[in-house]
């Protein structure tokens, strides 16, 4: 029986992904938000995949602590100029693309988000640069933009409100929790199937 017990655990093993981004740490905002920093522990999450504009190295080594994991792209500006523009990982049974944004105009527009889709060929794409959570479900592909995880300020919008993303993924299927900060921690729970 308890070999059963642990074959069924492993068939089900739940792998956590933290999406994030645009944190613009020192420039736009001091630090991640303590309500975030508490729920973000080390040993739980298995991957961390970040739209860029972290900025400093600082920070990438603050979400190193957290998973050993961590991809990151590109942002306009962000210091390390060796991170890539884009990136594929595959978790699970998805191919994820991850862009910064900056790149595509206009900004988080679907249309343009779906042509880097699908020239890096993937079932789920993660781009930021517009500081505002969106998902959205587009011919059987998931887009996702994590927003600011500081609420650090943009172009457009002062007035940002913080998020970032938990990806639980489980072979061909995810469950999205999206945190936002609002007076206290807002969590909003989406679901996707890989179609067949």
């Amino acid at each position: 029986k308890k070999k059963k017990i642990t074959r069924d655990l492993i068939k089900t093993k739940m792998v956590l992904v933290l999406v994030i981004g645009d944190l613009h740490i020192p420039h736009r905002a001091n630090a991640l938000p303590p309500q975030f920093k508490k729920l973000l522990v080390p040993g739980k999450i298995q991957h961390i995949l970040c739209t860029g504009n972290l900025c400093t190295k600082e920070t990438f080594d603050y979400l190193k602590t957290l998973a050993s994991d961590v991809h990151v792209v590109r942002g306009d500006f962000d210091e390390n100029l060796s991170y890539p523009e884009q990136k594929v990982v595959t978790v699970g049974q998805f191919k994820i693309g991850l862009t910064h944004g900056h790149q595509i105009v206009p900004w988080g527009d679907i249309e343009s988000l779906s042509l880097i889709q699908r020239q890096l060929d993937v079932d789920i794409l993660i781009s930021g640069h517009t500081h505002k959570f969106t998902a959205t479900e587009k011919e059987d592909k998931f887009y996702i933009n994590p927003g600011s995880a500081t609420g650090a300020y943009n172009a457009l919008d002062t007035e940002v409100v913080p998020s970032f993303v938990l990806m639980d993924i489980q072979g061909g299927s995810m469950v999205v929790y999206v945190y936002q900060l609002f007076k206290d921690v807002k969590v909003q729970k989406i679901e996707y199937k890989k179609k067949s």
